[in-house]
């Protein structure tokens, strides 16, 4: 896919996800945000960016971390998402978290002006994800810290059928690539290739719990990276793509909702001083 369109589709997909997102989601990428959280280490008074934020997950946890005195910037490609998030800081009365929209290869940040940064489960989405990194190195003090998250490899992620599902209604791959960083030591690789030293990865298994089908469609189709695609099927269309998903996690019902197996690769990194 063209990288200007693949920024498109991310863009109008997740303007099309933002209202489902997080009830799919947020109790589900909860293991790789912690783990991701662990390694970078947020502490008082620091400035940290948060790059792909979308409604603020982890945002609002680094908000805790470093209090009145540190600050934390979010940056989406999506609009929707960020203005959801914008909202949820004004509701609750946050001063030291914003949002801006921007594209994750084109941060519209000062260099050297973070002590970490963080990226949670948004590169698959970027074409170029080491341009990415490279951008989050730019933003960093020497020293400052970065981590990442991605799913893990296609094999253990057992709602992968999504894509090809999804993609067989429409005229190109809804995600190329998606698996890649995950494969491997590819975004341990990719951190290196952005000029991060000590880095480190962790791989980690998760279970995806959904309390009915109707959940586990919801979130799959609605909440995720198909949802532009979806958004443009038929009823017709809508109720083919869902019968062939749920065959796809089928081995994984457990009375009447789904448990299904999952896997995240979690990195992390340092800007060096010199």
């Amino acid at each position: 896919m063209d990288a200007q369109l693949q920024r498109r589709v991310q863009r109008y997909g997740w303007d099309r996800a933002v209202d489902a997102y997080e009830n799919g989601w947020r109790t589900q990428l909860a293991p790789a945000q912690w783990l991701m959280l662990d390694m970078v280490d947020p502490s008082e008074g620091e400035r940290v960016l948060d790059v792909a934020c979308g409604t603020g997950l982890v945002s609002f946890r680094v908000a805790e971390a470093v209090g009145d005195l540190g600050e934390v910037i979010g940056t989406d490609i999506s609009g929707e998402m960020i203005e959801t998030a914008r909202r949820i800081a004004a509701e609750r009365g946050l001063d030291n978290v914003r949002f801006e929209r921007c594209d994750a290869e084109d941060l519209f940040v000062d260099d050297e002006a973070y002590d970490a940064a963080l990226c949670g489960l948004g590169l698959m989405y970027v074409p170029d994800p080491v341009t990415a990194l490279k951008e989050m190195w730019r933003s960093l003090k020497p020293g400052g810290r970065a981590a990442a998250a991605v799913w893990g490899a296609r094999s253990n992620c057992g709602w992968a059928e999504i894509f090809p599902i999804t993609d067989a209604q429409v005229v190109s791959d809804v995600c190329p690539l998606f698996f890649q960083l995950g494969t491997k030591d590819a975004l341990a690789r990719a951190f290196a290739a952005a000029g991060f030293a000590d880095v480190r990865s962790e791989r980690i298994k998760t279970t995806l719990h959904y309390g009915s089908a109707e959940e586990a469609l919801d979130a799959a189709f609605r909440g995720g990276p198909v949802a532009l695609a979806y958004s443009r099927f038929d009823e017709a269309t809508k109720r083919t793509v869902h019968a062939e998903y749920l065959a796809s996690i089928a081995d994984y019902r457990a009375g009447a909702g789904y448990r299904i197996p999952g896997e995240f690769v979690v990195c992390a990194g340092v800007r060096p001083r010199v």
